[in-house]
């Protein structure tokens, strides 16, 4: 089986004839990376990519809840647990979430992603009644209120999805790409609600423990893309599927930056690609200093990451730190690409 990287471009003056415009975003391509498995890798031109998969690279994705992604689209988290890896206990009681979650949007958040179980290296199972009334009645405030951006619901498990969903949440942020419960594909089968598809390697308890792949970029994008087939198999469109590569999610730092190097191979699988880096430990790793034990120290290694995304074409990104992100997303459109809208 061969892999298409597009190699992504930015510049909207050096665009030649015949170039492509990658998932109807921001950048194009007029070469790709062919991989094969075993190492061989080659430059080629569009035409010598079979249609289809030159297809799925192409066209326009559509909005997710309502949210269109013709630009890069920053989601905001609110974390209502007390042990979340970089700001658990700040927001637990539901009107600190509440607060917090609006603030976000205000500050320029398409998205808000509500999690009421920590997935950080190490954590064990929240119960599914706990994880609702964490989640529940924050997202039936924010309903309430009219917020402006959709919510979502990050949890790997059918009950808490369903009762968000039922509270007003619009998308289902599966940290185990339906694996964990059986019962979610047809849940969601069931909703127009959208689903973001995660790679994990292992449970959040052990991930970090060891992790290995003969060749993790294609390892991942075979993972998402049998995870795609099947939710689509249950009548999950597909221009409603969020794919997530799971930076730190059974990463090495060598693997993380893999990953990232070669994200726009993930815009083959015809879906939305959100990113979710911030604040994570490679970062702190790679950065040193200050930041090697304290993720609130990480900011400028999460804009770094966020930008380097959007320059391959990544269109969500989930963070922390909405205004400084929002600012700097703001500042590379109008120096790169001259939209100073």
């Amino acid at each position: 089986m061969s892999y298409y990287r597009p190699i992504v471009q930015t510049d909207p003056a050096a665009r030649p004839e015949g170039a492509q415009r990658l998932a109807g975003g921001w950048t194009w391509f007029d070469r790709l990376e062919r991989i094969e498995r075993g190492g061989d890798r080659s430059l080629v031109a569009p035409e010598a990519v079979p249609p289809a998969i030159l297809a799925r690279l192409t066209a326009p994705r559509a909005a997710i809840a309502g949210v269109t992604v013709d630009r890069p689209r920053l989601m905001g988290i609110v974390n209502v647990t007390p042990d979340s890896f970089s700001d658990g206990g700040r927001f637990l009681a539901p009107d600190a979430a509440v607060a917090q979650a609006r603030a976000l949007v205000e500050s320029g958040a398409a998205i808000l992603d509500v999690g009421g179980e920590s997935t950080r290296p190490g954590s064990g199972v929240v119960p599914a009644g706990e994880e609702i009334a964490r989640t529940a009645p924050v997202i039936r405030a924010l309903a309430a209120c009219g917020i402006a951006a959709p919510l979502s619901i990050d949890t790997r498990k059918a009950d808490v999805a369903r009762e968000a969903l039922t509270c007003g949440a619009g998308i289902v942020n599966d940290v185990a790409a339906l694996s964990y419960d059986p019962e979610m594909i047809s849940l969601l089968a069931g909703t127009g609600a959208a689903l973001c598809l995660m790679h994990a390697q292992g449970d959040p308890a052990t991930m970090q423990d060891a992790p290995c792949y003969d060749d993790v970029l294609l390892d991942v994008y075979d993972f998402l893309a049998e995870r795609v087939a099947r939710a689509e198999a249950a009548g999950i469109a597909r221009a409603r599927i969020v794919v997530d590569p799971g930076i730190g999610f059974g990463k090495t730092v060598a693997h993380n930056l893999a990953l990232l190097r070669g994200l726009a191979l993930f815009h083959g699988l015809g879906c939305v690609v959100l990113l979710g880096a911030s604040r994570k430990r490679f970062i702190g790793t790679l950065g040193g200093g200050a930041a090697a034990a304290d993720a609130d120290r990480r900011l400028p290694g999460t804009i770094a990451v966020t930008l380097a995304a959007i320059a391959q074409g990544v269109q969500l990104h989930r963070v922390h730190d909405i205004v400084e992100l929002a600012q700097a997303v703001r500042l590379w459109r109008a120096t790169t690409l001259g939209d100073e809208t």
